[in-house]
């Protein structure tokens, strides 16, 4: 059989030029209103209000300052609308990102943080140009949950001590850390500013209660911010830890570029990224289920590291797809990237005219914001659901839970994803090797008659001196062994060998290789090898690394041609 494995595609121009054309552009030409522009104010406007406290929150819980992180939010929410293919992401900084952040700031300093992120968003424009954004889509749910979670935990943790009034002098990183120092300090706790935090918690959550369209964060900072400054109360707030906030966005500004910093920061950049990647992918899906809508997921990478190159160079921070605004923003009425848009130029008119009036936000209502943020991160009902799954999905949620607290963000990436990888590729061994006896290779001596199938029925009808085998399931690493194994329990040297392969979907270099090792062990013993009913895919692996072009080795379209055609002989 003539195989030409050769596919029909688009030209390689064409593909990049479709990844890097934005959803604001294809959106605008299937034409626009006045109407949308209006809803897409509308709802622009809406957001930046809800994003205003948030960017600040989250910046000083990174142990960077309310003005990087207003920074962030104009730079990169901008251009995450402007260049990413999601009609309705809205991008900033998120809450995703602060423990990272503060690791890198503390180990290598607010200049190493920028060339993380410089290097981070170079990682996300090459993986969307190289197409991998559907990838992203496979890590497993236990490693994003149990990570997240254990971001969570870390998040809360760090916030507990401002909600108290707690001196942050001194305080470590790591969560055991911070509850051992906070317990050593307890006695020294502020009494305004837990009732200052605890009364903007307590408002907050009965807004979202009872009237969840208001903005709970803003509402909660202003009146607590109000309070302090009228009842005159010693509680720590912006202006007594950074000083007058001036807001205005700096000038392009490129961080110190060394081959050394690649290495010591390539780690941290990587954890960016990846976080950046399948949160703002995430966040799509949370879109388009919302709208019906689809977006494109590798223009999104490409928009979303365009967008994290841009925050480094202005000193901002890292950014992506925020799925608490993003719904937000669907649910204001937005109909295309506009509405992101002008939520980034809100928010720079609102830093613009409210900068000097939030030296007076009290830190405890900050940590009360992001403690809000916390609890929304954990996903505790999908932690608690995960928790009935099957054991190898709980010991990825809880490993990768403790990894990120106890140990390191990068160090529970790698092993959530690469424990989840194992489990699976154990579990397709596993339900090729249940049917090995009867299914997964099966031959005319040992394997019952299924009459639904194509090749049932044909084995009674076998011509003498012709064996005939079925093989079904993935062709991987996994299985290779097993059919090794299989093959060698055959003690007869037929004159043919029928191998039928129509259920076989995939095929790696190791299934290759034990497929050219059968190959080889046919033609020494004079058996002529007949591939049957192989699927294109497959053809194509075995043409392209040379089993096709051995000799003995013949691929039939069906499996009884290759029985006629053995039967000749």
């Amino acid at each position: 059989m003539n195989f030409n494995p050769a596919a029909k595609a688009k030209p390689v121009f064409a593909q990049l030029l479709q990844i890097l054309t934005p959803e604001l552009i294809v959106s605008l030409r299937q034409g626009y209103s006045f109407t949308r522009l209006r809803h897409d104010a509308l709802a622009g406007v809406t957001v930046a209000i809800i994003a205003l406290p948030l960017a600040m929150a989250l910046a000083i819980a990174s142990g960077a300052t309310p003005q990087q992180g207003l920074v962030t939010g104009v730079v990169a929410g901008f251009l995450i609308s402007a260049l990413g293919g999601s009609r309705y992401i809205v991008g900033g900084p998120t809450g995703a990102f602060v423990v990272v952040v503060f690791n890198v700031i503390q180990q290598h300093g607010y200049d190493g943080l920028l060339f993380a992120t410089l290097l981070a968003g170079l990682m996300l424009i090459t993986a969307g140009l190289a197409r991998l954004g559907s990838w992203i889509k496979y890590i497993p749910l236990p490693v994003i949950t149990g990570f997240t979670a254990g971001i969570a935990v870390i998040i809360a943790t760090s916030q507990v001590g401002e909600l108290l009034g707690l001196d942050p002098r001194g305080v470590p990183g790591d969560v055991i850390g911070k509850v051992r120092v906070y317990i050593d300090r307890i006695d020294q706790f502020n009494a305004d500013a837990v009732a200052v935090g605890c009364g903007a918690l307590a408002l907050m959550l009965a807004l979202r209660r009872w009237i969840p369209r208001l903005p709970g964060p803003l509402i909660a900072l202003c009146l607590a911010s109000a309070v302090v400054y009228v009842l005159s109360l010693p509680v720590p707030t912006i202006g007594s830890r950074f000083g007058d906030l001036q807001f205005a966005l700096p000038s392009p500004h490129w961080p110190a570029l060394s081959f050394a910093r690649v290495a010591d920061l390539f780690p941290s950049a990587f954890t960016i990224a990846f976080l950046a990647g399948v949160e703002s992918l995430l966040c799509a899906v949370v879109a388009d289920g919302m709208t019906g809508a689809r977006h494109r997921s590798n223009t999104e990478l490409v928009g979303q590291g365009i967008a994290n190159c841009a925050s480094a160079l202005v000193g901002g921070l890292p950014a992506t797809g925020a799925i608490a605004r993003t719904a937000t923003n669907v649910r204001a009425g937005a109909t295309t990237p506009l509405a992101g848009i002008v939520h980034a130029a809100t928010l720079l008119l609102l830093g613009l005219v409210f900068a000097p009036f939030v030296r007076y936000l009290p830190i405890a209502a900050a940590a009360a914001v992001l403690l809000v943020i916390a609890w929304n991160m954990s996903e505790i009902e999908r932690f608690r659901h995960l928790l009935n799954a099957p054991l190898g999905d709980r010991v990825v949620l809880l490993l990768t839970f403790a990894l990120t607290i106890a140990v390191d963000l990068t160090v529970a990436i790698e092993v959530g994803v690469v424990l989840a990888s194992i489990l699976f590729m154990h579990r397709m061994a596993e339900a090729v090797r249940l049917q090995s006896h009867e299914t997964l290779i099966q031959n005319d001596e040992t394997a019952a008659a299924d009459a639904s199938r194509a090749g049932a029925g044909i084995r009674p009808r076998l011509p003498k001196g012709v064996e005939y085998l079925e093989l079904q399931g993935p062709f991987f690493f996994g299985v290779a062994n097993v059919f090794a194994d299989v093959i060698g329990r055959i003690e007869r040297t037929p004159h043919a060998c029928i191998l039928v392969l129509r259920d076989v979907p995939l095929i790696d270099a190791s299934g290759v290789a034990a497929l050219r090792d059968f190959a080889e062990h046919c033609r020494r013993k004079g058996t002529r090898l007949m591939l049957a009913e192989v699927r294109p895919t497959v053809a194509e692996a075995l043409g392209r690394m040379g089993v096709l072009a051995m000799s003995g080795v013949d691929l039939y379209e069906s499996a009884t041609a290759a029985i006629r055609d053995a039967d000749v002989e």
